[in-house]
């Protein structure tokens, strides 16, 4: 009765863990309901995966394209992402509790693995823990980690310290040493048929969290204290104990079937929606995928282009040959005439059933390795680097043009055709002068639809040099450089997020750079 009575005041607590959640709404629907404490394991796994899976989806579009100027919301005033108009209650909030919520329900699953002795589960949390709070801490800095959800265990507290964001990533590289060991054991995933991403293949997921490893390292390179350096060279070295992506095929992937409640997050969307009546392609995304000659006219287009979007159908001037971008940030005077005839996102291949969601993929473990070791991270120097990132390039346009094929007309990339972009001044690492920043740029396109990547890429390289609109004076005309913590959590947990925030040496406000930022370590913007 007593354990029983636990359980219970854990059910109700729950709502209330770190001060600033509701209840899990995403995991409480198909395919699955979640009740905690009251279901084994497995149970857990499956939502978790494909309900978050389409919530990296939603916040790729909503946010990360819009704030990286990859898309512009400039055909309404609906949506003003693009001109850094977000809310507390929308979007600080919405971000705060998306991480929290799905930390939670993956730390009681991990919980529940150790209690059921299922280690592949046991060490998949941990994966997912460290997927979903790096998220989090670099969307806000200091968070809470090694209190938080303890607020529904005996001891335990609903008003968690923060962790720094130094400290968060040791915690963070620990989890994955600890889930690698545990992958080391070789673990059988009970029920394959469960894991839409890699059908219960526990080397699969080995090589995903040790790929995440090299993501997060790379993150905090610019932080001599956090010996990436020596870090990544160890990874490398040891194959056997670190594997990691060596081809597409290892992409971190979730598959969905289009089979109701297996539906991808826009396979229900229309083309009105998704893009045609607000959000159009930009000027910046065109800049970097479209060659032209000194007349300004079009010559050569990134074949990846053909694939996620589309030339405007309704555009009255040189609709069959012109590329064009909306301008992102700009002002109500500027919105209808930049908007007019702009290039749109490809719905057919976006917004299908079976669409993918993708977490990570091969091509930016290569271009990780890439700017390791033009950097001297790892041996190389140049030469190796420049073979790093002719392969991040080949995986990231045979990724897109297997996706390419969902286009109207369908695009297939080939090898000819990837051969002709490494050659071109778009792609060409031989003729590109500053070779920091062309794979700063590189690595932006790369990262397209994958959940917030290119923003927290953008704040730790600068690249690609973006152009601040004059319409985005609601963070006075300067690009979020994280984001505030909800007003919910000041108030209830006022006395460690203030704390935070003073080790944060700023305001809770969208211009305080993060740790690892290249603002924070230059003092530049």
């Amino acid at each position: 009765m007593k354990k029983l009575r636990i359980l219970v005041i854990c059910g109700l607590v729950l709502g209330s863990l770190w001060s600033c959640t509701k209840n899990f709404e995403e995991i409480n629907t198909n395919p699955n309901r979640t009740l905690v404490g009251m279901i084994q394991p497995s149970g857990m796994f499956e939502p978790i995966l494909y309900n978050s899976a389409n919530q990296w989806l939603n916040r790729t579009w909503y946010y990360n394209n819009e704030l990286m100027q990859f898309t512009a919301h400039t055909g309404g005033v609906t949506r003003r992402e693009h001109l850094y108009f977000l809310e507390d209650s929308r979007d600080w909030y919405g971000f705060w509790n998306h991480y929290a919520s799905y930390g939670k329900n993956i730390e009681h699953m991990y919980e529940l693995s150790k209690e059921h002795a299922d280690p592949s589960l046991e060490a998949i949390a941990l994966t997912f823990k460290v997927l979903f709070m790096s998220n989090m801490t670099d969307m806000f800095g200091s968070i809470p980690y090694e209190e938080a959800f303890t607020g529904r265990v005996l001891g335990g507290t609903l008003t968690p310290k923060f962790n720094t964001q130094e400290e968060v990533y040791e915690l963070l590289f620990a989890d994955l040493e600890k889930a690698n060991d545990i992958y080391a054991t070789n673990p059988v995933f009970l029920n394959p048929s469960m894991d839409g991403m890699y059908g219960g293949n526990m080397q699969a997921w080995r090589k995903f969290n040790n790929s995440l490893y090299l993501r997060l390292l790379c993150r905090v390179s610019g932080r001599t204290e956090m010996n990436v350096a020596a870090r990544m060279t160890a990874i490398l070295g040891n194959p056997s104990k670190y594997p990691v992506f060596t081809s597409n095929a290892d992409n971190a992937t979730v598959k969905f079937s289009g089979v109701d409640p297996y539906i991808s997050n826009f396979g229900l969307t229309t083309e009105s929606d998704f893009t045609s009546s607000g959000r159009k392609l930009t000027q910046q995304l065109i800049k970097l995928t479209v060659q032209t000659d000194i007349n300004g006219n079009q010559i050569y287009v990134d074949p990846r282009l053909l694939v996620i979007g589309k030339k405007n159908p309704n555009a009255q001037v040189n609709p069959l040959n012109i590329w064009k971008g909306t301008v992102s940030g700009c002002t109500d005077l500027e919105r209808s005439e930049v908007d007019r005839g702009t290039s749109w996102l490809n719905f057919k291949v976006f917004c299908r059933r079976d669409a993918p969601a993708v977490y990570m993929d091969y091509a930016e473990v290569q271009f990780i390795l890439a700017e390791a070791a033009l950097k001297g991270w790892i041996t190389g120097g140049q030469g190796v680097a420049k073979n790093y990132y002719e392969a991040g390039v080949r995986a990231t346009m045979q990724k897109w043009s297997e996706q390419g094929a969902f286009a109207e007309p369908a695009v297939s990339i080939t090898n000819d055709d990837i051969n002709t972009f490494l050659a071109s001044p778009l792609g060409s690492w031989d003729l590109a002068t500053n070779k920091e920043e062309f794979l700063g740029n590189q690595k932006w396109l790369a990262l397209f639809w994958v959940g917030m990547e290119a923003y927290h890429e953008y704040r730790r390289t600068g690249y690609p040099v973006l152009t601040i609109g004059g319409g985005t004076i609601y963070n006075d005309n300067i690009l979020p450089t994280r984001f505030g913590y909800p007003n919910v959590t000041m108030s209830t947990n006022n006395a460690n997020a203030s704390a935070a925030l003073e080790e944060m040496d700023g305001p809770n406000d969208m211009k305080t750079p993060v740790w690892w930022s290249k603002q924070a370590i230059t003092g530049g913007k």
